[in-house]
């Protein structure tokens, strides 16, 4: 029992995925995150008006105000989703999501207990050993992988060919994608494939077991929203990654977007690329937030054929001002997104 309250509070704080917030270069007053009256992937959504923040990394959009018919699947849509769908306080299950909680639990204990003997291994080595923290990253992809394909969770995966081509450079980039569920996260880990690269996470995460222990041994960036120091402190890791040859990876969105459309940048994850002149590479997220709502305590149904990864060209940073590289981005982005998960015209 304890082991299971263990792994919960694993993926509930998983679900507010491990990215730090940035502020878009090119957001006003004006520019807010409005739905109103729209079908997304799942019902009709309301009004959603996310507080504005002038801070690089500010605390989450937890004033979002949506209805009961938004992306996050309501009570009307779980019971669609046949007659084995209960609700519990942590969230929807089904079968399929009780299957995939069991496997992704089961498949932990192995992942909990190697990152332990890499902690062990650094501590002995006083960090001199694996100084780029590849081990824990290569645990966690066998962890993601496996689960992914047990699950039958494995994405399509559009533009192999580019990252392919890129990684003939050997160049460190900034992957950014768009949010919406916790699937982005293995998603993300398995179009990178078996490279080393950090997450950029929240530092909250650090503190839970298990995730926290994969987040602070595998050498991720972590970053505190309540304090200025850590946003700066954060900044610098996460370019010293970059200049060591480290892949990083961002949710630039802050937040996961609960109505499935693409919610406004924030602009740490630019300026850690624009400084040391590391090109990004956009990535487009395809309903994931269908296969995982925020209201479900697991996945509800396998991703194959449901969700769907897309890799654009990568796009320089030198010779571009922060705000040109965001918007370039973004527009990447936005382009690989299908209709429901495109913001509007004004965002």
């Amino acid at each position: 029992m304890k082991l299971t309250k263990i792994c919960v509070s694993i993926f509930l704080a998983s679900a507010a995925a491990p990215s730090a917030a940035f502020t878009h270069p090119s957001t006003t007053a004006a520019s807010v995150y409005r739905c109103t009256s729209t079908t997304n992937i799942i019902g009709n959504s309301k009004e959603a008006v996310p507080p504005k923040c002038t801070s690089l990394f500010p605390k989450p959009r937890s004033s979002q105000k949506l209805s009961a018919t938004t992306f996050t699947l309501p009570e009307e849509a779980a019971s669609n989703n046949g007659i084995f769908t209960f609700k519990t306080k942590y969230g929807y299950l089904n079968p399929y999501a009780i299957y995939y909680g069991i496997t992704s639990i089961l498949l932990g204990l192995p992942w909990f207990i190697v990152l332990t003997m890499t902690q062990i291994m650094y501590k002995i080595t006083n960090n001199k050993w694996d100084k780029m923290k590849r081990a824990p990253i290569f645990f966690s992809q066998i962890w993601g992988h496996v689960l992914l394909k047990l699950t039958g969770s494995i994405p399509e995966i559009e533009g192999k060919d580019i990252l392919k081509k890129f990684y003939k450079e050997n160049r460190a980039a900034m992957f950014v994608a768009n949010h919406n569920s916790w699937m982005d996260i293995p998603f993300v880990g398995i179009t990178v494939g078996w490279r080393n690269y950090k997450l950029i996470s929240k530092a909250e995460l650090g503190k839970v077991p298990i995730l926290g222990k994969a987040i602070s041994v595998g050498g991720h960036v972590m970053v505190d929203r309540t304090s200025r120091k850590s946003q700066i402190m954060t900044l610098k890791s996460g370019m010293q990654w970059l200049r060591d040859g480290v892949h990083l990876c961002a949710f630039p969105e802050g937040t996961r977007s609960k109505t499935g459309r693409l919610l406004p940048f924030k602009n740490g994850a630019f300026k850690m690329a624009h400084k040391v002149e590391s090109p990004i590479v956009p990535i487009s997220i395809v309903a994931s937030g269908k296969a995982h709502p925020s209201t479900w305590m697991f996945p509800r149904m396998m991703s194959r054929g449901v969700c769907k990864v897309v890799i654009h060209e990568p796009i320089e940073s030198k010779g571009r001002t922060e705000a040109e590289l965001g918007e370039l981005v973004r527009k990447a982005i936005i382009e690989g997104l299908p209709e429901e998960q495109r913001p509007f015209d004004d965002e």
